[in-house]
């Protein structure tokens, strides 16, 4: 039986400190692309005046309007919604760019961020074999003990899978789209990317 935490956890929601730790002093508006049910948007909020959340699953944005928070919450494609460009501090996406194409999403989140905002991603990418043979193993091996310890809680939001962008390719990607961008390759099946837009 697993263990009761006040507090959920998944593979996502292991990673939320990285993206939260990004947002840039002074911050005061941000936009959580493919938010779900708004469990990173409400923790975003507690840090920036404005945020804005938006996903194409109705049901989750139910959800998320249940809570009694003043986050802005969108349903809606963020790729064609008439955002305005350059009008966010930050811009954060968890387990999204894999719904989508790839390149397109990213190029529209750099067209969202104001200069000097900061992009912050964490996302799913599909392994290939033999190379990442040492991460899966290592994933299996951490991700059962953290959910021994913590539990485990399955978000209701759709899934994708397997994501059709690999690893080298999605580094390959972020390198050409944000140059200078910090990628790194995580042990639970994720990768984060952390840019900050020129002044300039």
């Amino acid at each position: 039986m697993a263990v009761q935490t006040r507090r959920r956890w998944n593979h996502n929601i292991h990673y939320h400190p990285r993206v939260l730790r990004a947002i840039p002093d002074g911050a005061k508006h941000a936009l959580d692309v493919g938010c779900g049910e708004g469990m990173l948007a409400r923790e975003l909020r507690r840090t920036v005046p404005r945020v804005t959340a938006i996903d194409l699953d109705a049901p989750s944005i139910a959800q998320a309007r249940e809570h009694p928070d003043d986050v802005g919450y969108i349903v809606g494609d963020f790729l064609t919604h008439p955002f305005e460009p350059a009008s966010f501090d930050v811009v954060t996406s968890v387990a999204t760019l894999h719904h989508m194409d790839a390149a397109a999403g990213l190029a529209r989140m750099r067209e969202l961020l104001r200069p000097g905002g900061v992009l912050a991603i964490v996302g799913l990418a599909r392994g290939t074999m033999p190379n990442d043979l040492p991460y899966e193993l290592a994933g299996v091996v951490v991700g059962n003990l953290y959910r021994l310890v913590k539990g485990h809680w399955e978000h209701p939001s759709p899934t994708v899978w397997p994501p059709p962008v690999t690893y080298p390719q999605m580094r390959a990607l972020a390198a050409q789209t944000l140059p200078g961008a910090r990628y790194r390759r995580h042990v639970l099946w994720r990768y984060s990317i952390i840019w900050r837009k020129p002044q300039n």
